[in-house]
């Protein structure tokens, strides 16, 4: 028996809701691929501790995806055993995101100590390291405007007169810019790359921060629509 008048709406909101969600969990596996990737490659933090974040946000975006496209089938089927499950497994996903959101607020000063040992290993390992990677630590160094881990300082074991840094640590860079500038601000960037990845880190996170409750505000109406309309069709089961 099919659901009529504002259950009947309810039911379009709830197949609604599930196609955003289904949007989310494909967003969230993007994100993470990006995230994991840039960890790696861009900015190449080798702890393998970083890549947590990452996994889990791929993992919970598979089965938020999953998970989505289970209700959108049992909202359109009108299927109670289908929307129990979506609704529980619903409720399980909004707690496990509070407790990854409250996992990660307590092991955020891991993050500082994580960025700090790569960068250090970055600079030590400059010189025996493939084109690859100097190409990959240049491209750190011109993008974020820095220079070293924590400032151009840490580039004194560079070369063997101790004052030169790579060109891309020069506010202008061309070829040689970096010989005997080490400590000249009027050539070099003085500000270390730590300071401009935490930032830059920092202000991912606000937004991902924002994002996660926007997305955990939906989840928590689609639970509440779902089980308003399997009240809607457990009714109809009675009336049959």
């Amino acid at each position: 028996m099919a659901v009529e008048g504002g259950l009947k709406c309810i039911k379009y909101l709830v197949f609604l809701f599930n196609f955003i969600f289904w949007l989310c969990g494909v967003a969230l596996i993007v994100v993470g691929v990006l995230v994991q990737v840039s960890l790696h490659s861009s900015l190449m933090i080798k702890d393998a501790s970083a890549s947590g974040a990452p996994i889990l946000l791929i993992a919970l975006g598979v089965i938020v995806f999953l998970v989505a496209f289970f209700g959108c089938c049992g909202a359109w089927k009108e299927n109670f055993c289908m929307m129990t499950m979506f609704a529980t497994l619903m409720a399980l996903i909004i707690m496990a995101e509070f407790a990854a959101a409250i996992a990660g607020y307590v092991f955020r000063g891991k993050v500082t100590n994580v960025v700090q040992d790569s960068l250090a290993d970055m600079i030590s390992n400059y010189n025996s390291s493939s084109p690859e990677f100097r190409d990959t630590v240049d491209k750190l160094q011109h993008d974020l405007k820095c220079c070293g881990v924590n400032s151009s300082a840490d580039w004194r074991s560079f070369s063997a007169e101790g004052n030169t840094v790579p060109d891309s640590c020069c506010i202008t860079e061309t070829e040689g810019c970096g010989r005997g500038t080490l400590s000249d601000s009027s050539k070099v960037y003085q500000t270390g790359c730590h300071e401009k990845v935490e930032d830059l880190l920092k202000a991912n996170i606000q937004w991902i921060i924002v994002a996660a409750l926007i997305i955990a505000l939906l989840q928590i109406l689609g639970v509440v629509f779902a089980c308003l309309l399997m009240r809607g069709i457990r009714r109809g089961y009675e009336v049959m």
